[in-house]
């Protein structure tokens, strides 16, 4: 299993009321190609901090992201922006749905982005399609055109994991997946994310309090006084 995503060396501090709270103390992390890999930890450990460094959605202090062997932090600020929405899908603990819009729409919206109006246009119908794919196959071929609010928790979640897989990121990263939702929709959700990553291939890091979650990743590593510890390896 190759690397292809390397962090080494992140430090982060925040200004807490004038005083620097440190909250990575130079936390180092490889990533395979194909790996399911979970980062647990206490909470306020820094877990969803370093997840973000890793998908260049915040800056280290110190420290270097690898992707392919390139320093993403060493890169324009467009191409920085290039790379988060294409090869990052990312899944939050909170499903940041755009309330107005449908599910098939909230899933079209990266693929909009991402593209100029003329390369839209000559791909909406392809993706429309793939977007309606990736929803049927995540249980949710009746719902294309409900809103967030007519949808469950759960299905809210899958349409957010639907809406991380419409430009084919290589990587998933997953910040408390399940962390908004019962025991019960929880499960669906794991399984979801289990054979998403079995079928594709698709490199999935998750940050989780869930041990369930954990519980079923290949590779556990713990983060602890700022520091990145192995826990367990398949």
């Amino acid at each position: 299993m190759s690397e292809f995503l390397k962090a080494v060396d992140i430090h982060k501090s925040y200004r807490m009321g004038g005083a620097p709270l440190r909250v990575l103390r130079g936390a180092s992390l490889a990533v395979g190609k194909g790996e399911l890999l979970a980062i647990v930890g206490a909470s306020g450990v820094g877990k969803s901090t370093f997840l973000h460094i890793l998908g260049a959605l915040d800056v280290p202090d110190k420290g270097k992201v690898l992707y392919d062997g390139r320093d993403i932090f060493s890169l324009s600020h467009a191409r920085q922006d290039a790379i988060r929405n294409r090869t990052f899908g990312f899944v939050f603990q909170f499903y940041y749905l755009l309330p107005e819009f449908t599910a098939l729409e909230n899933v079209l919206m990266p693929a909009m982005v991402s593209r100029g109006v003329l390369a839209w246009l000559g791909a909406r119908l392809r993706l429309r399609k793939k977007a309606e794919e990736l929803l049927g196959r995540l249980g949710l071929g009746g719902r294309l055109r409900h809103r967030p609010g007519q949808l469950s928790g759960g299905e809210q979640q899958r349409v957010a994991i639907a809406r991380a897989l419409i430009n084919d990121p290589p990587i998933l990263l997953c910040d408390e997946p399940t962390g908004n939702l019962d025991e019960k929709t929880s499960e669906g959700i794991i399984d979801a994310l289990m054979t998403l990553n079995r079928e594709t291939g698709q490199t999935t890091v998750m940050v989780t309090h869930n041990r369930e979650l954990a519980g079923r990743a290949r590779r556990v590593v713990h983060l602890t006084d700022g520091h990145i510890e192995p826990m367990r390896t398949e």
